[in-house]
C-alpha cells in the first residue's frame, strides 16, 4: 500500500511538473544575480548568531534594503521566537508544491520578510525533479523581489552549515570572547579555506568571510578577538578575514528576547542596538562589492551537486 501511494504521489508530481513548464517558458527564468547573500553563522551554538541575524536583517531593512531572512537552522530553528511571529508554514511545503512561497512568507517586524525553517531541506540533495523546479521558481521570485538575502544558518561545522554559508557572497562568522567559542570560530573559518585533504585552497573565491564579536564587555575586548582570529586565520590559512564589528554587552538583549521583540525595535537607543546599526552600515558597504555573477538559484543548488 505504502509503495502504491508513492508511486501515485511521484505521478501526480509530475503531472503537476508538465503544467509547469507549460505555463512558464523556462528561460525567464535566468535571474541576474544581483540579489546579495549574507549567512550568519557560528562555530558553536549560544553565541547569539540568531539573534544578529534577525536584528541586522530588521538594520539593514531601515537603510532603504529590501530584505528577506531564512530561517536555515534544521536543528534549533528559533528566529520566529526572536522576531515574535508565529508561522504555519515551512519551506517544505513549498518544495511539495502544496504551498507557493507567498504562502509560507511571514511579514516580520521591521519591514523585513521571513521564511521559516524546515527539515525537509536537510535532504535536498534528493529533491526530485518536481521539488527542483518548485525551488527553482521560489529562487527566481526571491532575487526579483529583494535585495538582501539573509541566511540564519546552524551551528558547528556539518555539511548543510557549510553548504548554505558556502554560497553566500558574505560570511558573517559569530563568536563571543570565550576561548571556546574563538577555536570554534576558527574551526568554522578553517572549512573556507582547507579541504577534507588538508590542503589549503587558493582563498580568491567570491565569498567575503568576516567576524562579528557578539557580547563583548568593551570595544578593545571586541577588537582584540577579531584580531586573535584574524591573526592565527592569516598565519595558518593564508586566508584574509574582514572585521564586521562588535556587539557589546546589553540586558537589553536578554529582555528583549523574552518579550519576543527584536532588540533594535524595542530599545532602539541601547548600546547593543547602536552597535548593530554600526555593523549594518559596514554591510551596506559590501552591499556596493562586485555580486557573484551567478544567480541565486545556481548558488543554492550547486551546494548539493
Amino acid at each position: 500500500m505504502a509503495d502504491q501511494e508513492n508511486y501515485s504521489e511521484r505521478t501526480d508530481q509530475a503531472h503537476r511538473l508538465r503544467q509547469l513548464v507549460l505555463q512558464r517558458d523556462s528561460d525567464e527564468l535566468h535571474a541576474s544575480g544581483s540579489t546579495h547573500v549574507i549567512a550568519v553563522t557560528s562555530g558553536k551554538g549560544g553565541v547569539g548568531k540568531t539573534f544578529l541575524a534577525v536584528n541586522l536583517s530588521i538594520a539593514l531593512a531601515a537603510r532603504n534594503h529590501r530584505v528577506i531572512l531564512f530561517d536555515m537552522d534544521m536543528g534549533l530553528a528559533n528566529a520566529d521566537i526572536v522576531l515574535g511571529v508565529q508561522p504555519n508554514f515551512t519551506w517544505n511545503d513549498v518544495l511539495k508544491g502544496r504551498r507557493s512561497l507567498d504562502d509560507i512568507m511571514v511579514q516580520g517586524p521591521g519591514q523585513i520578510a521571513f521564511v521559516p525553517a524546515s527539515s525537509g531541506i536537510a535532504h535536498m540533495a534528493d529533491l526530485s525533479e518536481f521539488e527542483r523546479y518548485q525551488l527553482r521558481l521560489a529562487m527566481h521570485q526571491i532575487e526579483c523581489r529583494y535585495d538582501v538575502v539573509i541566511l540564519d544558518c546552524g551551528a558547528g561545522i556539518s555539511q548543510n552549515v557549510v553548504g548554505f554559508a558556502s554560497s553566500a557572497d558574505t560570511v558573517l562568522v559569530t563568536a563571543t570572547p570565550e576561548p571556546t567559542a574563538i577555536t570554534d570560530a576558527y574551526a568554522m573559518i578553517k572549512t573556507f579555506a582547507v579541504d577534507p585533504a588538508g590542503n589549503i585552497y587558493n582563498c580568491s573565491g567570491s565569498s567575503s568571510i568576516g567576524v562579528l564579536v557578539n557580547q563583548a564587555e568593551s570595544r578593545r575586548e571586541g577588537c582584540e578577538t577579531y584580531e586573535r582570529l584574524a591573526q592565527v586565520a592569516a598565519r595558518f590559512l593564508h586566508l584574509p578575514v574582514s572585521d564586521f564589528g562588535y556587539i557589546l554587552r546589553d540586558d537589553h538583549v536578554s529582555a528583549a528576547v523574552r518579550q519576543r521583540c527584536p532588540v533594535i525595535l524595542r530599545y532602539p537607543r541601547c548600546s547593543a542596538s547602536t552597535c548593530l546599526m554600526a555593523v549594518a552600515g559596514k554591510l551596506a558597504h559590501e552591499l556596493g562589492q562586485p555580486e557573484s555573477s551567478k544567480s541565486l538559484f545556481y548558488r543554492v543548488m550547486n551546494m548539493f551537486l
